[in-house]
């Protein structure tokens, strides 16, 4: 048990780390906060968890070829890289919202935002080939290959909980109403600052 214990914490550390390196995810979940709010930008977590949580399955079950498959990554990585130029985008249109007022009330298609927000996310994270290529090399360099399957299920719930309220907590910062009066003066520029952070990291790849 003590195995797992030291090959869990070196795991976690690992992912940590790389959790809260500003990506992609982090400029989207800060824009989105500061126009939208922190109960909208929720939704928008979720979505990205849930495609961390797909590529952990994937690897998990042997889903290896991504990396092996050079065409195939490109594609992956061409689609993410049009995806981020488009939230790029949208964070940089007009907000509909200004910060110093309020929030559009839940019961205004509520429904229809969140699962909105779900699917940018999941998007954003899922059309990443890096997070892919993460998860593989993470289990490959520091999982051992007798680690049980259900140790190893483990250790991806873990992480996947980990990128959830990581996320969640950066939503509520950015996205909370003390947060957001007193940047009322710079909440435009965060804004459009996280969108055109979206829109260069799209055309870094794009170009590359």
């Amino acid at each position: 048990m003590s195995k797992y214990l030291v090959e869990f914490a070196a795991l976690a550390t690992a992912h940590f780390l790389a959790l809260i390196s500003p990506g992609p995810d982090f400029f989207l979940i800060v824009g989105t906060s500061v126009r939208e709010g922190t109960a909208r930008a929720a939704a928008l977590c979720a979505g990205i968890a849930a495609a961390n949580g797909a590529y952990i399955l994937l690897v998990l079950t042997g889903f290896a070829f991504i990396k092996q498959t050079p065409l195939l990554f490109t594609a992956i990585r061409t689609a993410g890289a049009l995806y981020l130029v488009y939230l790029g985008l949208m964070l940089l249109k007009p907000s509909q919202h200004p910060v110093g007022s309020s929030l559009p009330a839940e019961g205004e298609s509520g429904g229809t935002t969140r699962r909105r927000q779900f699917a940018a996310g999941f998007l954003s994270a899922i059309l990443n080939p890096k997070n892919a290529v993460f998860y593989l090399s993470l289990f490959t360099v520091i999982v051992s290959r007798e680690t049980p399957q259900v140790i190893q299920v483990g250790y991806g719930l873990w992480m996947v909980g980990a990128v959830f309220f990581w996320d969640l907590l950066i939503a509520r910062l950015a996205g909370s109403e003390k947060v957001r009066y007193r940047l009322d003066r710079h909440a435009h520029w965060i804004e459009k600052g996280s969108g055109g952070a979206l829109l260069l990291l799209g055309a870094v790849l794009l170009l590359r």
